[in-house]
């Protein structure tokens, strides 16, 4: 025999052996438990046993569509695909008798439920993909409840729905798992320096783009949690599970949490009645002789979360918390850690849930329906009656944020009439007002309270999130509503205009000032059409009327082009988007520059470089590659820092840098990176990569030193227990500040206010610019909106520089302390990202 047949045998035997001895469902469930043939065990769909290996998410899929077939309690629903075309699927276990009046379950409005309606609890797993012991754990739950035949279940089942979302995240799953069997050896590996538990800089915890779906609930920026949200309304849970893992060297952990870490307006009954749950997740786990911990870490303060979303419902949302293998098996302080330990202790968990709130069904009803009774009397003592909200210029924005509102079934009002309240004018055409009262009242609250101040100040995420702030819509508190006219059907989305087919004309334009207006330009670009941005103000004679074009319009001028077949290019762009473009029958102009004039400036064709790859945030990546690629469709060229020194710089026209660790940067690079911008380079940066470019002199700015801001907190008789509340001073975990924009600097076209809000959560503060003209936006003296931050750095932020903008030779530098797009859903600023592509040589400003 070979040397190769003998190294094919052993690998056979050893995968029998595997196989032959693979973990058994029964081995992570309850040893009382009976269970019927006629139902397939994990093990016998997808080839090995749960544990043994990291399941793929079509594995996963498989097995649960095996056991929808096989069982009458289970109904699998397909809710949707990911970006990267997986399923999002929810199985819906209760018995069968449940599952024919589901539909007419579901049709019942929040706070209309009946008492014989069955409690809803809902199970969701992994929506950090690489936290993937929940995900594996969901299918032991899903065959447990399927195929047990034991009385307690049985009758549990009847008075239960169980929705399980087995894979929150698909996209990121596969992405762990596929590194995890990929640096997996054949004999368990528990280093944990081994390869197999560092993943690379893309890791399997967010989704396709890079997003933390953990943090989406409310923001609505990604599909998958849009996919969702339609379902969560439907189900209304009573009490819902989020399975997590965290640090290997740590335990299990349950809420409640901090007790003071509540957001306020989660009523207090809630976590006495999370309390009662965590009693049957003690016991479970004090069976088992498990550690675990409760009422420390984390908070229940962000609403966006799957813990936290369901407290503004009227549920009960319980984080879970397992010490992560990160691969097979970890060696830990606390011991081998191994991937079966994960999943059962999440198992475990998944039924205790089940049970305390099966146990305590009354309790949970009787606490939905005063959530919902009580709002009359809230509506009754805030001291408005709704929010009047209002956008003249940017219909993409505005439509954009009504259609968040409506995903969170959040009631709005067209007004009939213009309305005036103090002072103001709110158009008819493009106001809005969302009353108090209705069911949604706490989410509304959510979503739009500016909260500053708060019982403990120590937050585990975002302090400050207003939906409105950030999306940069006009609202207002209005008091009373006498004489508002409203329609009597809320808002919904309208069908997109269908445009004639342009003739030809002198020139054509289009305004600035709409969220998409951008990526019609790049549209236009990319089709070798020609375009020019008007840096002063015009008017023309547009169908008879004259028209007032603002700063950052774009022209076409008919007498650049060079394509034969231009017009009907243009054409082809501008039927794919409502915004206007206005045909020009001459170049004199009725006000300001004519249409030849040096004041417009030619917009050229972009080609983006993102310097990312560890030790970069993937998180900023994500947000940027989000908006320039999804939302604006320009491609953007993602590089890793080792590879720069190789790189052609002169084959792109723009540089993004993201927040990170540039101290790697080989001084060879950086000396490339400038000379590159000195040519004609045009290099955008946020947070650290800001402050790493003016350390290398390239970017002219000074930033506030850390012993500056230590200098800003006393010491002085604080004993050791204080040491936290200190740190907790010293950082920004995520707050709104507000900025005064400079409206004729080109970076800040199309926007109509001096005031935009910004978003920051590190405490690296720019200081104000000495030279002149080059500022863009500056910090108010007081700008502290909404969120967090000890006055101290309140004050040092003030009059601070936000964005600031310089040539340096021919090209320019752009540098922002702060995240221009977070999170996806932060519209407001994220124009400024666009004008930095489209208008960085349509300004010239020196710096000394």
């Amino acid at each position: 025999m070979t040397s190769r047949f003998y190294t094919f045998l052993i690998a056979t035997l050893v995968l029998l052996s595997s196989q032959a001895n693979a973990a058994k469902v029964e081995s992570y469930l309850p040893t009382e438990q009976n269970y019927t043939s006629n139902i397939s065990k994990p093990e016998q769909i997808l080839g090995f046993g749960i544990g043994e290996r990291h399941a793929r998410h079509d594995q996963l899929v498989s097995y649960l569509s095996v056991l929808a077939n096989q069982s009458e309690r289970i109904k699998l629903t397909d809710i949707g695909l990911t970006t990267e075309y997986r399923k999002q699927i929810l199985l819906t276990i209760s018995d069968p008798k449940n599952l024919q009046r589901l539909p007419e379950i579901l049709n019942r409005k929040p706070g209309e439920q009946n008492d014989k309606d069955p409690l809803v609890v809902w199970l969701g797993y992994s929506v950090h993909g690489d936290e993937i012991s929940g995900a594996n754990a969901a299918m032991v739950v899903a065959y447990h409840l399927a195929a047990s035949t034991n009385t307690s279940v049985e009758q549990m089942l009847e008075d239960t729905i169980i929705v399980i979302e087995p894979s929150i995240n698909p996209d990121g799953m596969d992405r762990f798992v596929s590194w995890v069997n990929t640096h997996r050896g054949i004999t368990p590996n528990s280093d944990p320096n081994h390869i197999e538990h560092h993943q690379s800089w893309r890791t399997g915890r967010t989704n396709h783009f890079g997003f933390d779906l953990n943090r989406d609930w409310l923001l609505l920026s990604q599909k998958e949690s849009r996919n969702r949200l339609a379902y969560f309304h439907q189900y209304q849970p009573h009490v819902l599970g989020d399975f997590h893992e965290m640090s290997a060297n740590s335990s299990y952990f349950f809420q409640p949490g901090i007790p003071t870490r509540t957001h306020p307006l989660t009523p207090s009954r809630n976590t006495e009645l999370t309390q009662i749950v965590a009693t049957f997740h003690a016991s479970a786990l004090d069976q088992e002789n498990r550690l675990y911990y409760s009422q420390e870490s984390f908070d229940d303060f962000y609403y966006g979360k799957g813990s936290t979303y369901p407290d503004i419902h009227g549920g009960i949302g319980i984080l879970f918390e397992q010490a992560s293998s990160r691969g097979f098996q970890q060696d830990t302080i606390n011991g081998l850690l191994t991937f079966e330990y994960g999943v059962k202790n999440h198992v475990l968990t998944s039924l205790s849930t089940i049970k305390g709130a099966w146990k305590n069904q009354q309790q949970f009803k009787a606490y939905r329906q005063d959530f919902y009774n009580s709002i009359p009397k809230l509506v009754k003592k805030a001291d408005f009656s709704g929010y009047l909200i209002s956008e003249p210029n940017d219909n993409a924005r505005l439509t954009a944020f009504l259609a968040k509102l409506a995903m969170h079934q959040i009631d709005v009002f067209p007004l009939k009439e213009d309305y005036r309240v103090d002072g103001k004018v709110y158009a008819k055409q493009n106001s809005y007002y969302i009353p108090l009262a209705q069911n949604q009242y706490h989410v509304i609250q959510a979503l739009f309270d500016q909260g500053k101040n708060f019982k403990d100040n120590t937050f585990y995420d975002v302090s400050g999130w207003t939906m409105p702030l950030a999306m940069n819509i006009d609202f207002h508190k209005i008091g009373r509503t006498r004489g508002l006219s409203l329609g009597e059907n809320t808002w919904q989305p309208t069908q997109k205009q269908t445009t004639q087919p342009l003739a030809a004309s002198y020139a054509y334009v289009f305004e600035w000032h709409d969220f998409y207006s951008p990526k019609m330009l790049n549209a236009l670009l990319a089709k070798g059409i020609k375009a020019k941005v008007a840096t002063k103000i015009f008017s023309a004679e547009v169908a008879g009327q004259e028209k007032q074009f603002l700063t950052g319009s774009i022209v076409i001028p008919a007498g650049i082009q060079q394509s034969n077949d231009w017009l009907s290019k243009l054409n082809e762009v501008v039927t794919q988007y409502d915004i206007p473009l206005y045909s020009l029958t001459t170049g004199l102009t009725v006000k300001g520059i004519d249409l030849g004039s040096n004041s417009f400036s030619v917009v050229k064709p972009v080609k983006v470089l993102l310097i990312g790859g560890k030790p970069t945030s993937q998180y900023e990546a994500a947000d940027i590659l989000y908006y320039l690629d999804n939302m604006l469709n320009i491609p953007v060229t993602v590089v890793e820092q080792a590879r720069l020194g190789g790189l052609d710089l002169s084959d792109y026209t723009h540089v993004l840098m993201i927040d990170g660790n540039y101290k790697g940067f080989e001084t060879s690079v950086s000396k490339k990176l400038e000379t590159w911008i000195k040519q004609g380079g045009v290099v955008f940066a946020q947070k650290r990569a800001s402050k790493f470019l003016a350390d290398k002199g390239i970017l002219k700015a000074s930033f506030v030193t850390k012993d500056q801001i230590n200098e800003l907190f006393t010491t002085e008789e604080l004993s050791y227990q204080d040491k936290e509340m200190l740190s907790a001073k010293k950082r920004i975990a995520g707050a709104i500040f507000a900025s005064n924009l400079d409206r004729s600097h080109p970076l800040a076209y199309g926007y109509s206010d001096k005031q935009l809000p910004l978003f920051r959560n590190s405490t690296l503060i720019m200081e104000a610019a000495k030279s002149p003209f080059i500022t863009v936006a500056q910090y108010h003296e007081t700008p502290l909106l909404s969120g967090y931050a000890d006055s101290n750095l309140v004050n040092k932020i003030a009059n601070s520089s936000a964005v600031i903008a310089h040539s340096v030779g021919k090209g320019r530098v752009i540098a922002t302390s702060d995240i221009m797009m977070f999170r996806g859903y932060w519209f407001g600023s994220a124009k400024i990202i666009a004008n930095s592509l489209f208008f960085a040589k349509a300004f010239n400003a020196s710096a000394k």
